[in-house]
């Protein structure tokens, strides 16, 4: 098992070849991703629809979400909250700040594409149809929800996940066998889930497939008490992916900075 410091160290090798990497390469992985937490988020939504206990539900999407990052570190597909660690290079001076937002640029964008083309794909394979129709009104909740959350709160809740994902690909990069990675990985996942903490990539899933069954379950979902004034695409960009992606960054900053302020090595030039 590799020490924290000996993590960083060996982060700092990969994060100089994820910014030097090729575009297309980084864009394809990123899709990859995008969609492997999208399987995660439709897990989630398809195994909670017809729990009424919130904290059973967040149990149940507890146990299952978090496995789509162990499958993403062991496919070596890019997911943006964890390359936000790229940021020790940073202050390493080993990467510049324009390679840094590349690969951020690269992947997000891939990340997006994967999570939209799964909801849609789920929307018109009718996936969404389980109980009649009961998941998709599900998704428009979930949505909807999501697009209501106050600015500050997004943001907030956004910063508490990556210091969560961050950590996790932290531990299960240190382990040296497939379990211990997949259990290193898993933990924190699981936590940031139960505890409802906000994902870009996650919500890159969540809020396209309520928007993409709006037309079909957006009068069930207002029967049943859901507020769908902020549910559209303008609500998906403006009032939680933006507020959510600031979070997140900010969250994976401060992990980075704490690892390499505690583990770096600090004769290093630090970038400016």
């Amino acid at each position: 098992m590799l020490t924290p410091a000996e993590f960083v160290r060996s982060y700092l090798d990969l994060g100089e070849k994820k910014a030097d990497a090729p575009a297309l390469r980084l864009l394809i992985l990123g899709v990859l991703a995008g969609f492997l937490v999208g399987c995660g988020a439709c897990v989630s939504n398809t195994a909670t629809f017809a729990i009424e206990n919130p904290s059973a539900a967040r149990i149940v999407s507890g146990l299952l979400f978090p496995f789509n990052l162990f499958i993403i570190t062991m496919m070596g597909a890019e997911l943006f909250t964890g390359n936000n660690l790229i940021a020790m290079d940073v202050f390493a001076g080993r990467v510049p700040l324009r390679g840094m937002l590349r690969n951020w640029l690269l992947v997000y964008s891939g990340n997006l594409l994967g999570g939209l083309a799964l909801a849609l794909c789920m929307s018109l394979a009718g996936q969404m149809d389980l109980g009649g129709g009961a998941l998709a009104v599900h998704a428009v909740k979930v949505a909807a929800n999501k697009c209501a959350l106050p600015f500050g709160k997004a943001l907030l809740l956004g910063v508490f996940c990556n210091i969560l994902v961050c950590i996790a690909v932290m531990c299960g990069s240190c382990a040296k066998s497939v379990p211990g990675r997949a259990v290193g990985a898993y933990l924190p996942i699981s936590f940031f889930v139960i505890c409802g903490f906000e994902h870009c990539v996650a919500n890159m899933y969540y809020i396209p497939a309520g928007l993409f069954m709006k037309a079909q379950a957006g009068a069930a979902a207002a029967q049943a008490g859901v507020d769908l004034a902020g549910l559209s695409w303008k609500g998906f960009f403006l009032f939680n992916l933006l507020p959510v992606t600031l979070g997140n960054i900010l969250g994976g900053l401060l992990v980075a900075g704490l690892l390499w302020y505690a583990y770096g090595e600090k004769k290093a030039r630090v970038a400016a």
